[in-house]
């Protein structure tokens, strides 16, 4: 049976569903950019029909990286709501983002990679200058500094975040607001 990516076209425009991980070594964040965009954002992609998020994640990491990773956990729900550039198609995007054990192979991992749209380069950002960065998830700049143990939750639309804590032992959000 054929894989198919969780990505729905509608007449209001396009659904996606996806991960990504979070990749930290020696105070640096791994990130990826491609030939065609401005921005930097994590190696991960689209989750396939059938498949959990973690499975997605592991596949991914070995389909951009050759290399396994384990996950650490679940830190960050992502509700983003944008227009993808040039067609102007509204886009609304679930992301799911799992931070990941330290892995001794990424420094042998490969500086680039290719995909349907074209070359993928790797990049290690270092943590410290974030803000420096044109990179997706915006929050990452400053709630990857101080990593909550909870699992995050945040909603953008026109590039403006609100998010909490969902402290799912008691059920209740934290409501805050970033930009």
């Amino acid at each position: 049976m054929p894989t198919t990516n969780i990505c729905l076209t509608t007449p209001s425009g396009v659904f996606n569903y996806r991960v990504g991980a979070i990749i930290q070594q020696d105070n640096k964040l791994m990130m990826v950019k491609n030939s065609g965009s401005d921005f930097y954002y994590t190696v991960g992609g689209r989750v396939q029909f059938g498949e959990t998020t973690q499975e997605a994640i592991h596949r991914e990491a070995k389909e951009e990286l050759s290399i396994p990773l384990e996950i650490e956990r679940l830190a960050f729900i992502h509700e983003n709501f944008f227009t993808f550039e040039p067609e102007h198609v509204p886009c609304h995007e679930l992301c799911y983002y799992f931070i990941t054990k330290p892995h001794e192979g990424l420094n042998a991992v490969a500086k680039s990679f290719n995909e349907a749209y074209g070359e993928v380069t790797i990049h290690w950002l270092p943590m410290d200058k974030l803000d420096k960065f044109t990179l997706y998830p915006e929050f990452f700049r400053t709630h990857l500094q101080n990593p909550q143990p909870h699992i995050q939750h945040f909603v953008t639309r026109n590039d403006v975040t609100a998010g909490g804590i969902w402290q799912l032992s008691k059920l209740t959000q934290d409501e805050t607001q970033t930009e």
